[in-house]
C-alpha cells in the first residue's frame, strides 16, 4: 500500500488506520513541506509494516524507484497543497503539486499497474482523495452530489479540480483502476494550525485574537478525520472502479458558530481569568477573496453502497479535538516554532 502525503493531516490518519488494521506494508511518500509532520506518525513509526520515503511527488525518477522498491498493491493519493489562503498568495506551488504531482503519480501508477501479473493487476486500485471545494458554492439549500458540475472558485479548488479530471482521464484512456473521493471539511487532532478549528484553539490558548472572515456566515460540513480515513479504506476495499464517492459529516455549521463552540470548550477545559470568556477574543476581519458561501455533500451513496457510517458526531468530535490540543502542546509548539505562526494569509488577491 502506497500513501502519498502520508505525513499530512488526513494522510497521517489514513496511515495510522492502515497500520492499525494490519496492512502488510504501508509506504508513506511525503516531501515534508511545512504541513508534513512525522510527529503525527509517532505511534506507528516503529511498526515493521511502516516505511517512509521522503520524496516529492513531482519527481518522476524518485517515484519510479519507490514503486520498483515497494511494488504497492494500491495507491492512495493524498499529496496536495491544501490551504485556500496560501493558494491566493502563491498559486504556482498548488499547480505544481496538485496538477503536476497528480500527473506524475498517475503515470508511475500506470507503468506499475501494466507491469503486474494479471491477478495482481486486477486487484490494484488508485484512490484519489479530493475536496468538495471543486463544486464551488451552494446557496441556502441543496447538497453536492457526484454529478454536480465543477465550478472552482480559488486557485486551490481549481488545482484539485484539474487533478480530479486527470484521474478520470487516466481511467478512461488507459484503463487505470481509479476511484475518486470528494470530501467535506475535515477536523481533528494533528491538523496544521492554519485551518479554522486548530487556529481558533491555539489562539484561544494564547489569549490572542480569534479571526473570523466577514461576519462568519459561511457554512461548512464538518467531518472528523478518523471517519474520513475509514471512508477512504472503505472505498479502497469495496468501491467500484471509475466511480466517485462523496464523504461528508452531516454537520453543517456557520463558521461563527464553530468558533463559539470552540470558545465554550476552552472556557470549560482551560478557563482563563485574564480573558474571561474566550468569545471576547473574536474579531471579524476582511473576508477572503472569492469565499464560497456554503458547502454540503450528499454522502448517501457511500453509506448505501459501501456500508460506511459516521462514528463521531460533530459535538463529541469537537470536544475530542479541543481536548487533544490542550493536552498535546508538544506537537503544536514544535509546529508553531517553524514556518507558520498563525499569521493571516490570502489577504491580497492582486499579487
Amino acid at each position: 500500500m502506497l500513501v502519498t502525503g502520508g505525513a499530512g493531516f488526513i494522510g497521517s490518519a489514513v496511515v495510522r488506520a492502515l497500520v492499525a488494521r494490519g496492512a502488510e506494508s504501508v509506504v508513506n511518500v511525503d516531501k515534508l513541506t511545512y504541513a508534513g509532520n512525522l510527529d503525527s506518525l509517532q505511534e506507528v513509526s516503529a511498526d515493521p509494516s511502516y516505511y517512509f520515503e521522503c520524496v516529492d511527488v513531482c519527481d518522476q525518477g524518485e517515484l519510479e524507484r519507490v514503486f520498483r522498491t515497494h511494488s504497492p498493491t494500491a495507491v492512495i493519493h493524498l499529496a496536495a497543497e491544501s490551504h485556500v489562503d496560501r493558494s491566493i498568495d502563491g498559486p504556482d506551488e498548488f499547480i505544481r503539486t496538485n496538477v503536476g504531482g497528480t500527473f506524475s503519480v498517475l503515470q508511475e501508477a500506470r507503468r506499475h499497474w501494466t507491469s503486474l501479473p494479471p491477478a495482481d493487476a486486477e486487484r490494484f486500485r488508485f484512490v484519489h482523495v479530493s475536496t468538495d471545494e471543486v463544486f464551488a458554492s451552494l446557496g441556502t439549500g441543496g447538497l453536492f452530489t457526484d454529478v454536480t458540475p465543477y465550478d472552482p472558485s480559488s486557485p486551490y479548488a481549481g488545482s484539485k479540480a484539474a487533478g480530479d479530471h486527470l484521474v478520470r482521464a487516466w481511467r478512461r484512456t488507459y484503463g487505470v483502476p481509479c476511484l475518486v473521493i470528494n470530501c467535506s471539511n475535515n477536523y481533528g487532532p494533528y491538523q496544521f494550525p492554519e485551518k479554522l478549528i486548530p487556529l481558533t484553539i491555539l489562539n484561544g490558548l494564547a489569549d490572542e485574537p480569534l479571526p473570523v472572515y466577514g461576519r462568519g456566515e459561511n457554512v461548512r460540513d464538518w467531518l472528523y478525520v478518523d471517519d474520513h480515513a475509514d471512508a477512504v479504506l472503505a472505498v479502497l476495499a469495496l468501491g467500484r472502479v471509475g466511480e466517485t464517492y462523496l464523504v461528508g459529516g452531516d454537520s453543517q455549521r456557520r463558521n461563527i458558530d464553530v468558533v463559539r463552540e470552540v470558545c465554550a470548550l476552552l472556557d470549560e477545559l482551560r478557563p482563563d481569568a485574564a480573558v474571561g470568556r474566550h468569545e471576547s477574543l473574536i474579531r471579524f476581519v476582511a473576508d477572503r477573496p472569492g469565499h464560497d458561501f456554503r458547502y454540503a455533500v450528499d454522502a448517501s451513496r457511500i453509506r448505501r453502497e459501501l456500508r460506511w457510517a459516521l462514528s463521531v458526531p460533530f459535538d463529541s468530535g469537537l470536544r475530542k479535538t479541543v481536548t487533544w490540543y490542550v493536552e498535546n502542546r508538544w506537537w503544536w509548539e514544535r509546529v508553531r516554532s517553524g514556518v507558520y505562526r498563525g499569521e493571516r494569509l490570502g489577504l491580497d488577491a492582486r499579487r
